[in-house]
């Protein structure tokens, strides 16, 4: 029987930040074989994200990292390749994929890609269409990135993964901004494609159970980054979170009446009214691009809008890519920025959040995980009474998410209202008291979330999955 070709071979691997005493990785050892499939699993901020960056060579090349150890790639030590050499046999699609795109259009981004790999310009057309049919980003061929969902930024960002043709494909966490039925149609696109081009794909994720049986091999890394295990992928658990009791009051705490947003002169949310009450967490769901990071930009005043906005306080906002909000040195300045809560009640916050460990961290250097619970913790800590939270649950690991739930029940048991985009269905279900939908940019409805996880035509509509275990009936509209 034929051996497998080796694509990378890690002897004991350690890796640390040169402005920390502490490795994020220790001994990883492991062999990759052309054609595996490979989960990367493990606590948030354990050193996943790290790896895959030691495999591509952006690290140690552009942090100034130490490496102990040896990483070959395809049988060559990986310091004998030139910068950017090894990229043009394995690809990455990052976490943030806002931190990878240099062009303003998908299509100019595309031909960017191309342009750093010589591609001829007379072949580069045949290749663009190519791939945007693929990726089913035709429509998308002359928009401005910077105007997409988070979920279709992560679409383009894998077309320009692909556009390369790689050998590896290294994808950090890519379903964490797809909506659920664009995550399930995607891992079934992503089967074939590495069934038809025998792709090695390695991956960092949280949450297995949207891959089903994808993925054959899973390395788990310890807290420390140390592998404690290599096989078959593990039995997925249910995430289970405690009842909570509903904090939602009489008094109202936000009204929204006709809001719409033109941007470009295009109208990217149709005129829209909802309410909600104080202690009440609302939903908002829909497919990507529907037009709800949007709404939250609208109602915290990024984006201007028309309409009238009514609210209790001011809002709080939890951006989808929470590094924009960082304005200090270090974690612990950036949680305790607003001036409002004690240096005991801070503390208390980072600990529940285990932010502790990194408090004197530049918000920057922390995991991608680990910054959106930064962002969370300084807006907990500012305690407006509304919060607006764009995907607060993408990048965490199990732990993260039941304490994320366990904080906002305590928040609206003090009379807080929760506006939340996530695409973590499980999550929503626990959390919510209401859903408001979105599609194409106007809002189908708001509804009751005690039966609205029961009806499968409204959810597929907008691209959602029932949780596991929910029975199918009809859903009132409030």
């Amino acid at each position: 029987m034929r051996v497998p070709e080796e694509v990378i071979r890690l002897n004991n691997l350690s890796f640390r930040f040169p402005d920390c005493s502490k490795a994020v990785l220790h001994n990883v050892s492991a062999i990759i074989h052309r054609g595996e499939r490979i989960a990367i699993c493990g606590p948030s901020g354990c050193g996943k994200s790290t790896l895959l960056y030691l495999l591509n060579r952006l690290y140690p090349l552009n942090c100034d990292g130490i490496v102990s150890g040896e990483i070959r790639l395809f049988g060559k030590n990986g310091e004998h390749y030139a910068p950017g050499e090894i990229n043009r046999r394995i690809a990455t699609v990052f976490q943030d994929p806002d931190a990878q795109f240099c062009m303003p259009t998908v299509e100019e981004e595309l031909a960017f890609t191309l342009e750093n790999l010589h591609i001829p310009q007379a072949d580069m057309e045949e290749r663009i269409a190519g791939i945007l049919s693929l990726t089913s980003l035709t429509e998308w061929r002359h928009s401005k990135i910077h105007s997409l969902s988070g979920g279709m930024k992560q679409r383009v960002a894998v077309a320009c993964a692909l556009i390369m043709d790689p050998e590896v494909l290294l994808l950090d966490e890519p379903l964490s901004h797809l909506d659920p039925v664009t995550a399930r149609d995607f891992v079934c696109w992503l089967d074939r494609l590495q069934q038809l081009r025998q792709l090695t794909i390695i991956a960092v994720e949280h949450r297995l159970v949207h891959w089903k049986s994808f993925f054959k091999r899973e390395i788990r890394l310890g807290k420390d980054g140390r592998v404690i295990a290599d096989g078959p992928p593990a039995e997925i658990p249910a995430l289970l979170f405690p009842s909570r009791l509903s904090g939602k009051a009489a008094e109202e705490a936000l009204r929204i009446q006709g809001l719409a947003v033109e941007i470009d002169g295009k109208t990217r949310l149709s005129p829209l009214s909802f309410s909600l009450t104080r202690g009440e967490v609302t939903i908002v769901a829909g497919p990507n691009g529907s037009g709800k990071t949007t709404l939250l930009k609208a109602l915290c005043g990024i984006h201007q809008a028309s309409g009238t906005i009514q609210a209790i306080s001011r809002r709080g906002y939890v951006p989808q890519s929470p590094e924009f909000m960082f304005l200090t040195q270090s974690v612990s300045q950036e949680v305790a920025y607003s001036g409002i809560s004690s240096l005991q009640e801070i503390k208390g916050l980072m600990n529940r959040l285990d932010l502790s460990t990194i408090a004197d961290s530049h918000p920057f250097s922390v995991s991608h995980g680990q910054k959106r619970r930064v962002a969370v913790g300084a807006m907990l800590a500012d305690k407006r009474q509304i919060l607006l939270m764009d995907e607060p649950t993408a990048g965490q690991d199990a732990a993260s998410l039941q304490e994320l739930y366990t904080l906002i029940g305590q928040r609206t048991a003090e009379g807080a209202a929760f506006v939340i985009v996530t695409h973590d269905m499980s999550f929503a279900l626990a959390v919510a008291d209401s859903v408001v939908l979105l599609k194409d940019g106007a809002m189908t409805g708001k509804y009751s979330a005690a039966d609205f996880w029961t009806r499968d035509d409204l959810l597929l509509a907008h691209h959602l999955l029932a949780p596991e275990g929910v029975a199918i009936h009809e859903a009132s509209i409030e």
